[in-house]
């Protein structure tokens, strides 16, 4: 979780300043079940969005119910890039409490055996140096957000970053 400073300025009687102290901030945790657990942001080898040839299957986010006891249906939940490039779940997939799923690039058959969900589409969705994760519920809500860096933090420049553990 990252931690954010802010200033605090105490002003004293007779219009003197008292002390200044850096004061932790929590970022924002949205009351969600499903969280982005991870995103293999940079496709192993030369990206290419070639549907025959191509890796953009190698590009993956994955969505996990961190729920001890809640299953959730992924149906109408959408997941966006800092652009806006939408991707709506189109059907029932329901996540058991501490299942995964995992939405790649590419065509391929949905399977819940599997805990995969294609997009249906051979474009890459995450920019390889940088880019938002937008996660949102059917109603609308954030369900979470991750923005990241490739220099920031994928530090062992694999292309992929954890979220929530």
């Amino acid at each position: 979780m990252r931690i954010r400073a802010a200033l605090a300025v105490t002003a004293a009687a007779a219009g003197t300043f008292a002390a200044v102290a850096a004061t932790p901030a929590q970022a924002t945790e949205y009351s969600s079940a499903l969280k982005v657990k991870g995103v293999q942001y940079d496709a192993p080898g030369r990206d290419s969005n070639s549907c025959s040839t191509g890796n953009t299957r190698s590009e993956y986010l994955t969505i996990k119910n961190y729920s001890s006891s809640a299953t959730v249906n992924l149906k109408g939940y959408v997941v966006k890039d800092a652009v806006g490039t939408p991707f709506t779940f189109p059907s029932n997939h329901y996540l058991q409490p501490g299942d995964y799923i995992k939405l790649r690039g590419g065509h391929g058959t949905d399977s819940d055996a599997n805990n995969v969900v294609y997009r249906q589409n051979c474009n890459f969705l995450w920019n390889n140096d940088k880019d938002t994760i937008y996660l949102y519920k059917p109603s609308g809500a954030r369900a979470d957000v991750h923005a990241y860096s490739a220099s920031s933090n994928d530090r062992d420049g694999n292309g992929y970053i954890t979220y929530h553990g």
